[in-house]
């Protein structure tokens, strides 16, 4: 292809044998497909090579981590399996068999709560103790959900110690049924003796207080002294149990999550309507502040005596407005309060709104919020 060539004469170019060419009377050239298949592999192999490389990388990348998380989920498989059966000091198959015996195989007649993920039944031991047990529903069609709710709430109980959160004495897991054991409360749940016209003359100013004390001290022992801290998810008045002195203790740890360090905790959307903080309907990231948004309307319950509702979105602007609030939205079934537990509860429904507000950011800690209680 070279012009000199191209324009030279047939004199100019005869006598040099075995030339060839696209020119007038020299004979066409005969190409070789060898060296194209050799340019072909120069620049083809490295290119594969590179890719085959690369794929081998993120293969391993993905490999590792699926063997970390596999790692992890065994870990936690294994914290379960050693606990399996693992109900007090007594012998946990023993004492299974018991269970199924003392509630008739759970018979409805001792049912004393009934749930979405599973029901609650008050069975007496032939030692004449009573526990509470919660008998998984059966898995079908949300299996993986049921099963995870199962595995949290042992995760999140098993190494708990604290006065104001249910006792959690074991747990079965087998293919026949599972069920988790705990220290029977015997007033039940705080949204059971609000809504009640007797238990709720019963519930007195003075333990209303003491249970959003203890309410708020078992929520700083989650958040800052456990490791990792624990979210619970799903404070409602239905997860809060009363004894006989009316103390309250935390329950329902089905939704808790345990907040990674080393990860955005991101996660689906949990908790019960009314109860749940704002930012989680544009942010799945779950931090503390989403139990004391919870913990802000929990607040309000006490006081009124059923959800608040409306009151939610209604912050006073001065102190005036705060108690007449209080004077307005007060639950009228127990005995009006004196004038030192009504200045109180003016400074308890402050404490709410500042749980409340709409940027987590702005809401305290819940340690915080038990110094300010303990003032």
């Amino acid at each position: 292809d070279v012009p000199a060539f191209q324009n030279a004469s047939i004199q100019a170019l005869e006598g040099n044998k075995g030339l060839c060419g696209n020119v007038s009377g020299l004979k066409p050239c005969k190409l070789s497909n060898n060296g194209h298949h050799k340019l072909l592999y120069v620049i083809m192999l490295p290119l594969l090579g590179a890719a085959i490389l690369s794929i081998a990388i993120l293969a391993l990348f993905f490999g590792l981590k699926k063997k970390g998380k596999d790692a992890d989920e065994e870990r936690e498989s294994t914290k379960i399996d050693e606990n399996l059966f693992a109900i007090s000091s007594v012998d946990g198959r023993l004492l299974y068999a018991e269970i199924i015996s003392a509630s008739k195989n759970f018979n409805s007649q001792c049912c004393i709560r009934k749930g979405e993920y599973g029901n609650v039944y008050r069975v007496e031991l032939s030692s004449g103790d009573i526990v509470a047990v919660k008998k998984v529903l059966p898995l079908h069609a949300d299996e993986v959900r049921t099963a995870k709710e199962f595995q949290n709430e042992v995760m999140a109980l098993i190494d708990i110690q604290h006065g104001n959160i249910v006792k959690f004495y074991g747990f079965c897991c087998s293919a026949e049924q599972s069920f988790l054991v705990y220290k029977y409360l015997e007033k039940g749940s705080l949204a059971t003796n609000l809504s009640n016209d007797e238990t709720a003359k019963e519930l007195d100013w003075d333990k209303r207080l003491n249970i959003i004390n203890g309410v708020a001290n078992a929520l700083s022992y989650l958040h800052h002294d456990c490791s990792p801290p624990i979210v619970h998810r799903d404070l409602t008045s239905n997860n809060v149990l009363l004894d006989l002195e009316f103390e309250a203790h935390i329950s329902g740890f089905g939704m808790a999550k345990f907040l990674n360090p080393d990860s955005s905790n991101w996660t689906n959307l949990a908790g019960t309507y009314g109860y749940v903080a704002p930012e989680l309907a544009y942010t799945m990231k779950v931090t503390e502040k989403c139990d004391v948004y919870s913990f802000g309307v929990l607040i309000l319950e006490v006081i009124v005596g059923a959800h608040p509702g409306d009151l939610i979105a209604t912050l006073p602007s001065s102190s005036l407005e705060m108690r007449l609030l209080v004077k307005d939205v007060l639950d009228q079934k127990p005995l009006p309060p004196s004038a030192y537990i009504q200045d109180k509860l003016v400074s308890l429904m402050k404490i709410a709104f500042m749980c409340l507000a709409d940027n987590p950011h702005s809401r305290p800690t819940m340690c915080a919020v038990s110094q300010l209680l303990a003032s």
